[in-house]
């Protein structure tokens, strides 16, 4: 009996231990009006695509996971920018910069050094990047209210 209660006393001792955090997030900048979006899908992010209203701010994002497609958020008339990531490659950092109710410019770089930047250098700067070794990005939220996006934000996690 006492064997038992040593036994069991182990395993709650061992399930009391905290698991390590592999999640963050990044706070959302801008001034958020319009529709709620996330991009969250399954798989590990593996492209992005990017459309700007002509000189001025971004008018939607898309990414892809594993070779799939999200949905765009807010809109995708015109030419994308597009980065395709390569082998283990991924997103690290996204940074950029908003003004008066838009994201004007948004740089995606990843873990190899490439980047990707869109849009026009032009506001309050931001930084978007994991708080845990070996985080990538998994996926972007915010507001859009159809003509762009108004507000991102990111979020990490260990693939």
């Amino acid at each position: 009996m006492v064997h038992l209660l040593l036994i069991l006393s182990g395993v709650t001792l061992g399930m009391a231990m905290p698991l390590p955090d592999y999640y963050s997030y990044s706070t959302a900048v801008g001034d958020g009006s319009g529709t709620e979006y996330s991009t969250e899908y399954d798989g590990r992010v593996t492209g992005i695509r990017v459309w700007e209203y002509s000189n001025a701010y971004i008018r939607g994002i898309q990414l892809r996971y594993d070779g799939n497609w999200t949905t765009p958020v807010c809109t995708s008339y015109g030419n994308p920018l597009e980065m395709t990531l390569r082998g283990n490659e991924s997103f690290i950092q996204v940074s950029g910069k908003y003004y008066s109710g838009y994201i004007y410019e948004i740089m995606f770089v990843t873990s190899r050094g490439r980047s990707l930047k869109v849009g026009q250098s032009y506001g309050n700067s931001f930084n978007f990047y994991p708080t845990n070794d070996g985080s990538q990005l998994r996926f972007l939220s915010g507001r859009q209210n159809g003509n762009g996006i108004t507000s991102i934000g990111a979020h990490w996690a260990v693939y």
